[in-house]
Formats: C-alpha cells, sequence, structure tokens
C-alpha cells in the first residue's frame, strides 16, 4: 500500500483526492491530512481515513478538534510543517497559495514524491524546487489537469519541439473590453466547464491561470516560455497537447475531472482502473482558437514575467493574490486586477534576489504591503 500525505484535505482537490483513495481501499493509506481551518469536515475525514495525525492551521480550531477526536492533533503553521515533514510514499500538495511552497520543500526533504496541485510552488520557487527533487531523487507528479496531459503525452519521450497549453477561456470568453468594463466577480466564478475553488476561478476568467501554467510548465518539463503556446479550448476536452520535431501532436483528451489526473499521480508508475467520467466523443465538437491577450492582459503579462526570471514571478504570484481578493470582494473592477499587478511589477522588480526561500518570502511580504497600501489609498 502506498502511504499518503494530503495537505489542504478540506478543499477541492484534497476532497477529491479522497475519492480516489476511497475507490482504492486496498491501494492507499493515509497518513496524515492538513486543513487551514474547516474542522467539521477535517473531523469527518480523519474518522474515515483513520490517519496518525491531523494537522489544522488555525490554533484554536486545533485545539476544538483536539478535544474531540482521539487522532493527534498537530497546531499552527508548525503542525502544518510537521506534518508535510512526515515521510510518506506521496505528499499531496493542494494547499492554497505562497504557504503551500515551504511545505514542499520539508516533503521533498523527507523524501517523498510530490503530487503537486499548489501552483504557488513552481511559481514562486519553481527552480528551488526543482533543483532540491533532482538532489533528492524525488518525482514532481503533476495534478493539474494540462501539466498532467502534457506529462502523460510525454512518457517513453522526453524530446519535444512545442508545449500547447488549452485554456478554457473562463467565464468570459468573446466579452468585448466594453463588456468587460462592468463585470463583477460573481460572474467570474460561473465557470462554463470545471467547478474550482474561488481564486483559480478568477484567475481563469482574466487568464491568469493559463500564466501561472505556462511558469509551472518550464520548471516541469525544463522548457523556455517561448516554447510554450496557449490555445482557448472552450469544451475542456484536450487538456493539453505536445508537438515533436516532426511536427506530430500527441493530446490527452478526458472529461473535465480532476479525479483522473489525481489517480495517474496516485498510482504512478501504473495507471489506476476506475473511470469516473466516460467520455462521450460524439458529445460536442472540439473547437480551438488563438487567446485575446489584448483584451486579457494578464497572460501577456505573466509570459512577459516568466521570461524575466527572477523576483519577477513572485511579485507576479503576490500582487495577482491581492488584486483578486480586492476584486472578489467589489472594491476593485475588472481591469484593475492587471493595473495594480502591472503597478506592482514597476515598482518592485529589479534588484538582488537569488532565489532563497527567504528571499521569496521577502519579496513576497515586500509587494503585499506595497498594493495593500495602494489599494489603501484609492
Amino acid at each position: 500500500m502506498k502511504e499518503l500525505v494530503i495537505l489542504g484535505s478540506t478543499g477541492s482537490i484534497g476532497t477529491q483526492t479522497l475519492d480516489v483513495v476511497a475507490a482504492y481501499p486496498q491501494k492507499f493509506r493515509v497518513k496524515a491530512l492538513v486543513c487551514a481551518k474547516n474542522i467539521a469536515l477535517l473531523k469527518k475525514q480523519a474518522e474515515i481515513f483513520r490517519p496518525e495525525a491531523v494537522a489544522v492551521e488555525d490554533k484554536e480550531a486545533a485545539r476544538e478538534l483536539a478535544a474531540q477526536t482521539d487522532i493527534p492533533v498537530l497546531a499552527g503553521r508548525e503542525g502544518v510543517m510537521q506534518a508535510a515533514a512526515m515521510h510518506a510514499d506521496v505528499t499531496v500538495n493542494a494547499l492554497v497559495g505562497i504557504g503551500g511552497l515551504e511545505p514542499t520543500l520539508a516533503a521533498i526533504n523527507a523524501g517523498n514524491d510530490i503530487a503537486l496541485a499548489n501552483k504557488e510552488t513552481l511559481v514562486t520557487g519553481g527552480s528551488l524546487v526543482m533543483r532540491l527533487a533532482r538532489e533528492k531523487g524525488v518525482r514532481m507528479l503533476p495534478v493539474d489537469s494540462e501539466h498532467s496531459a502534457i506529462w502523460q503525452c510525454l512518457k517513453g519521450d522526453k524530446k519535444c519541439s512545442e508545449i500547447i497549453l488549452t485554456a478554457s477561456g473562463g467565464a468570459f470568453r468573446g466579452y468585448s473590453k466594453e463588456r468587460l468594463q462592468e463585470v463583477t466577480a460573481a460572474d467570474a466564478l460561473k465557470h462554463p466547464t470545471w467547478n474550482m475553488g474561488v481564486k483559480v476561478t478568477i484567475d481563469s476568467a482574466t487568464l491568469m491561470n493559463k500564466g501561472f501554467e505556462i511558469i509551472e510548465a518550464m520548471h516541469l518539463f525544463d522548457l523556455p516560455p517561448e516554447r510554450i503556446k496557449v490555445l482557448v479550448h472552450r469544451q475542456s476536452i484536450v487538456h493539453s497537447m505536445v508537438k515533436f520535431s516532426d511536427g506530430s501532436v500527441l493530446a490527452q483528451l478526458s472529461y473535465p475531472d480532476m479525479k483522473l489526473p489525481i489517480q495517474v499521480a496516485l498510482f504512478y508508475p501504473e495507471r489506476g482502473s476506475e473511470e469516473f467520467s466516460p467520455l462521450d466523443l460524439t458529445a460536442q465538437p472540439l473547437t480551438f482558437e488563438q487567446p485575446d491577450v489584448q483584451t486579457f492582459p494578464c497572460l501577456k503579462i505573466a509570459v512577459e514575467c516568466a521570461k524575466a526570471g527572477g523576483a519577477a514571478p513572485v511579485i507576479l504570484n503576490a500582487a495577482d493574490e491581492i488584486a483578486v481578493d480586492y476584486f472578489y470582494r467589489g472594491l476593485i473592477k475588472f481591469y484593475d486586477v492587471p493595473y495594480y499587478i502591472n503597478k506592482a511589477l514597476d515598482k518592485l522588480c529589479g534588484g538582488e534576489f537569488d532565489g532563497s526561500p527567504q528571499a521569496i518570502r521577502e519579496t513576497d511580504a515586500r509587494c503585499r504591503k506595497y498594493l495593500e497600501s495602494c489599494l489603501a489609498r484609492r
């Protein structure tokens, strides 16, 4: 049986990971579960899967849970890191935000393979993470559907000329600039094909999510951003494609259900047998088009940061998180998101940046402080 540590077990990816685990009771054992503060759901998960320990980042919630269960409860950020450092066959990182970076590093240092769904790990610390993974002999198993698709297509042939990431286009595909002036976060959350968390759904609407995925793909597959393209594919059936030097293209197709890429990561190097969402190829036509980076400038900003490297992706990530939060709360408009991201990049890029965890933390904090002060003066 494979032992699993699941970071972010109460979120969308975490709950679906446990769905996959439940489908294979003889294949997987849950060693630890980690959440931010949703102890009601965490308690139910712990009762079903009986891990050795659980961790809750909110210390008050952790104390409350400890009084309700006989399973050891680790508390606070220290508890999260302690759970992340537990040795297991695979650590699933489904945490949200840059707080997922250091638990990834802890799990790699423990010798665990990483099933990665935390974008910020590679967006902010990709070079550091991939270097450490190589040193420790740890495999990075992508859980994002797009990177899982690329990974599956590249098995047996690691050399490709180009990667093609597909994008649904989000809730606002086809909207004009004028129409986008008046959209709200509630509109952005009406994703046409995927059921995801708030942050990633809004990032999908701005196309920033695809920009982040370009940066992730750079690190996962060791390619420059010039060789990573994006096509809008409304149906979300083709999850990504790989083009080879002879012009041939391999694609991975499946119904938009995250349980499939999760299953692929957990079973690697084998494949699971559960067909969670059967695919009917006759149900709809499959279409592709170029993204409109003039109407959706976040994708272009992210590509520029990918090319710049250094501190730029860290600033990009922090600025996007702050701007999306303000947009979600109705405090700024849709086009204020790229405006404030550019403002932070213009102000904070440059200077020394060595890519260490401390440098990443300091750059992230500096960006958040700067943008919060800018937005407070609106």
